[in-house]
């Protein structure tokens, strides 16, 4: 049979029977990404999705270098454009009324070729990153999948999965479908080789198949700001001051996403001294850069609380069950302080897309091909991942720091990036999703730890007649180095078991 022939019989079969080679539940980031990747290799793919109308969300809105270069892999970078997104060429942080600029490194290097683990300089040309709003570039995903001959995009509610009656194996799902006639949702049934779950991160899957909850210790709550100057355009600006971090970066010509983080059971925030919106004009605006406070304050005039998203942390799990995965937020979230999410999606598309190809396993159907394959996914997809999710979830703690400690370590962190050169290139690179070497964050993550000790030495000693405060100085340096272990390594071990 041509390939052509081919094309037109999978067609058919997914459109009249609802059966194709993978059923991929949810056409979000990575849905749409991992069902245009394996549907690029020839295999047919039924993307169901329960709400094709565009989604209106406050995170997943910036992506960082290296994500922009595995969609570029991908065949989808074409979904950047059109959708007013705006170049991010690095990050700020606004300490206490004082900035620092960390560019993107040049020469930062690329990926591999049918891969993504490299850390060897190769680009010449300084890496860029990409912000947007979230439902035009979804939107954008969408239409790619729908033009690909290879996939059948459907809406319909995905409730339940399907299993075999003879072993523990996963068929494919149950789902719900209005029918167009009566308007009411009717059972529907879907059949796949392979089901790949990635319904984000309220995932109704989850907790059938990993058992783990995510872990939720702050909200981000959005305003988005008109025409707004910001501190320094073309770069997403984390302002640290009296209040939790607060994240600047603009997703469009005139519009720039303020995300306000606030703890659970902050007494600021809480409803008897006027609630989330008090909280945000009374300590929040304040410390934020003034050529920023105006345009803040306009966005609060419409008197409603703001949208908020859940900052989780939820470490990656190997799955072993036959017929399925569940993959993307549904698996692996951190905390987006860093807008590492979806660089992590793309690439483990990538990834994923290179260990499933036809020349590795020509039938998906083959269960053990799978469990191996997935083996390989979770162990190779760390060098990457596991960067963005300890840096993300280290870095929160410092910038909202809640104890002496803490606060050492962030007064540290700055002064760490005031130095320049490697003290800014080594951290952004990891952030960026470059630099795919642990240890690099390791090695940064201590030199912070050392240098904050340094600082806090000389503050409490002084000069020689502070001499008789040495005791309490190196009482100070051994609790701050205790707290930085506290910080990373439990991050650190929860990747290493996944």
């Amino acid at each position: 049979m041509s390939s052509s022939a081919l094309q037109v019989a999978n067609e058919q079969r997914r459109r009249l029977y609802h059966e194709a080679d993978v059923v991929v539940v949810g056409a979000g980031v990575f849905g749409c990404a991992v069902a245009f990747a394996l549907a690029k290799q020839g295999r047919s793919v039924l993307l169901l999705e329960r709400w094709l109308k565009e989604p209106d969300r406050i995170v997943g809105e910036l992506l960082q270098p290296g994500g922009v270069s595995a969609l570029e892999k991908l065949g989808l970078s074409h979904c950047l454009e059109d959708i007013d997104s705006i170049v991010v060429k690095g990050y700020g942080v606004v300490y206490h009324g004082t900035e620092v600029r960390i560019p993107y490194p040049e020469n930062a290097g690329g990926t591999l070729e049918g891969g993504i683990y490299e850390s060897a300089n190769e680009k010449s040309s300084k890496p860029e990153g990409r912000s947007f709003h979230h439902g035009r570039f979804i939107g954008q995903l969408r239409k790619a999948c729908a033009s690909q001959p290879n996939i059948t995009l459907v809406e319909t509610e995905a409730t339940d999965t399907i299993m075999s009656t003879h072993n523990p194996q996963v068929l494919g799902v149950e789902s719900r479908t209005v029918n167009p006639t009566t308007g009411e949702k009717e059972q529907d049934y879907y059949f796949g080789k392979l089901t790949i779950i990635a319904d984000g991160y309220a995932s109704k899957f989850r907790k059938q198949y990993i058992h783990r909850a995510p872990v939720v210790k702050s909200k981000f709550y959005a305003l988005e700001l008109i025409d707004c100057p910001m501190p320094i355009p073309n770069y997403g600006i984390v302002v640290i001051g009296d209040a939790e971090p607060v994240l600047l970066y603009q997703i469009g010509t005139h519009e720039t996403r303020a995300l306000i983080d606030i703890p659970e059971g902050l007494p600021t925030a809480s409803p008897a001294v006027g609630g989330v919106r008090a909280h945000i004009r009374n300590v929040v605006l304040p410390s934020l850069p003034k050529q920023v406070q105006p345009c803040f304050e306009k966005a609060l005039e419409d008197g409603k609380i703001p949208r908020s998203m859940p900052n989780s942390w939820l470490p990656p799990t190997t799955q072993a069950q036959k017929g399925i995965v569940l993959l993307g937020d549904a698996m692996n979230m951190r905390h987006p302080l860093t807008g590492g999410g979806m660089t992590v999606a793309f690439n483990d598309v990538v990834l994923l897309s290179t260990l499933l190809s036809p020349e590795r396993i020509p039938d998906l159907g083959d269960t053990a091909a799978i469990r191996r394959a997935m083996r390989e996914f979770h162990w190779k997809r760390k060098g990457l991942s596991s960067i963005i999710n300890i840096l993300a979830q280290a870095l929160y703690s410092l910038f909202a720091a809640n104890d002496d400690q803490l606060k050492a370590l962030q007064k540290g962190c700055f002064a760490y990036f005031q130095k320049g050169g490697n003290c800014i290139d080594g951290p952004v690179g990891l952030l960026a999703g470059i630099t795919r070497q642990p240890l690099v964050l390791f090695y940064h993550f201590f030199s912070v730890a050392i240098l904050s000790i340094w600082i806090v030495i000389q503050e409490t000693v002084g000069g020689l007649f502070g001499l008789w405060k040495l005791p309490i100085a190196i009482w100070e340096s051994f609790m701050i180095f205790y707290k930085a272990c506290v910080v990373i390594f439990p991050y650190i071990f929860s990747e290493v078991w996944a």
